[in-house]
């Protein structure tokens, strides 16, 4: 469990497609250098929000620590995008005895948003964002809670219409994590607000029965509902 205040920056030193070594598993590795502060009583199988990714050391010393890249964590994520230089934000698994400065982020990529838009205003920066699966955006409501790429972020505006939503990004969030460094076109990670889809997924079956066997969402239960009682009024 991790809050979305990210703790340093990290910069990515190797990345290994095929790791045969012990501490790679065959698989695709990072390893992710310039991360002395976060890694003072770092162990072996602890867990690293990296760029908003849970995922666990498999190898460390004093400045680097390398973790492994799961397919599905390539698919849902922008980790698969990064090459050695890029910066990542980084922050540990939340200790019992730390105020709590975000929200609750399980580290558990939902999808990726494209960056539409980076706008200046005064010394904050509006980012307006695109998300990679449309789904997601009834999730995502003004002022709730959103991370992006690890980052605990309020939501500004949504327009379900065009599909996007928008983020503000004060001058000391700037300084401190890597968004006002990518471009355009570039993706971030999507953890909305675990809350909303326990929620639903609680409600869904009691409204509309078993989902799972009938299909559809929440959503398009609600609208077909809403249409049949207005038919037969």
């Amino acid at each position: 469990m991790f809050t979305g205040i990210v703790e340093h920056m990290g910069t990515v030193v190797e990345i290994q497609q095929l790791d045969t070594s012990s501490s790679g598993g065959g698989g695709w590795s990072m390893k992710v250098g310039d991360s002395e502060n976060i890694l003072v009583d770092c162990r072996l199988g602890d867990s690293i929000s990296v760029n908003g990714t849970c995922l666990t050391v498999t190898a460390f010393e004093k400045s680097w620590f390398k973790v492994g890249l799961a397919p599905e964590t390539l698919r849902r994520t922008n980790l698969g995008d990064l090459k050695v230089g890029n910066n990542v934000n980084l922050e540990r698994a939340i200790a019992a005895n730390v105020r709590f400065g975000g929200h609750f982020v399980q580290g558990h990529i939902d999808t990726t948003a494209t960056i539409l838009s980076v706008t200046p205003e005064g010394n904050s920066l509006w980012v307006r964002l695109s998300p990679s699966d449309k789904s997601y955006l009834r999730y995502i409501i003004p002022k709730g809670y959103i991370c992006l790429d690890g980052t605990s972020l309020t939501i500004c505006e949504v327009n379900d219409d065009e599909s996007w939503f928008s983020i503000m990004l004060v001058a000391y969030t700037q300084s401190h994590v890597i968004m006002p460094t990518k471009k355009v076109g570039e993706r971030v990670n999507v953890e909305v607000d675990m809350l909303g889809k326990y929620v639903e997924r609680i409600v869904e079956p009691m409204l509309f029965g078993d989902v799972q066997k009938s299909g559809g969402g929440y959503v398009e239960k609600l609208v077909k509902n809403y249409l049949e009682k207005r038919s037969n009024a």
